[in-house]
C-alpha cells in the first residue's frame, strides 16, 4: 500500500521530526510512505471570517492539486468519524481489498481544511474532539498508521 500524507505547513520541532522519522522508517516495512509538505498561508490574528475562508481556499487549492486519481482520501477533522485502532486497521484493510492501493491522509493548517477538501474526502477522520497542533498531528497519525499495520499483521506492537 502506498500511503501519502499531505500536510499543510512544516514541522520545525526536533523532537517531532525525530518521531516522524522513526515511524516513517517503521511504516516502510509495510509499504511506501510519502510525506508532502504544502505551503501554509501566513497571517496575523484577529482574522475576519472572510479572511479565514480565503486562507482555507488557498491552502485547499494546494491540497486538491496533489490528490491523485484512484486514491482513497482521508481528511483529518475534529468533526469526522472516530475509530478505535482496530477499527482504523480494518478500514485500511477494507480500502486495500477494495482495489485501491493508495491512501492519502490530509492534515490542514492551523485553521483547518477548506470545505472543498472535506467534500472530496472519502472519509473524514477524527482522532479526538481535542484540538491538536497540526505538526503534532502528523506524528500521531504516523504512529496510528504503523499500529494499524502491526494489527493487520498480527504483530506484538499493539498489545
Amino acid at each position: 500500500m502506498h500511503v501519502q500524507i499531505l500536510a499543510v505547513g512544516k514541522v520545525k520541532e526536533q523532537y517531532l521530526l525525530e518521531g516522524i522519522e522513526e515511524y516513517s522508517k517503521r511504516i516502510g516495512r509495510y509499504g511506501r510512505l510519502e510525506i508532502v509538505e504544502l505551503k501554509e498561508e501566513s497571517f496575523s490574528e484577529p482574522l475576519s471570517e472572510k479572511e479565514v475562508q480565503e486562507i482555507l481556499r488557498r491552502e485547499g487549492e494546494r491540497i486538491l492539486k496533489e490528490l491523485r486519481p484512484r486514491t482513497f482520501v482521508v481528511a483529518l477533522d475534529r468533526g469526522g468519524r472516530a475509530f478505535s485502532s482496530e477499527q482504523f486497521a480494518a478500514e485500511l484493510q477494507r480500502v486495500a481489498v477494495g482495489g485501491l492501493s493508495q491512501v492519502a491522509f490530509v492534515i490542514g493548517g492551523s485553521l483547518g481544511l477548506d470545505a472543498r477538501v472535506l467534500q472530496q474526502a472519502d472519509l473524514i477522520l477524527s482522532f479526538s474532539k481535542f484540538t491538536f497542533p497540526h505538526q503534532l498531528m502528523r506524528l500521531i497519525l504516523l504512529e496510528q498508521i504503523y499500529r494499524a499495520f502491526t494489527i493487520l499483521n498480527n504483530e506484538r506492537y499493539h498489545k
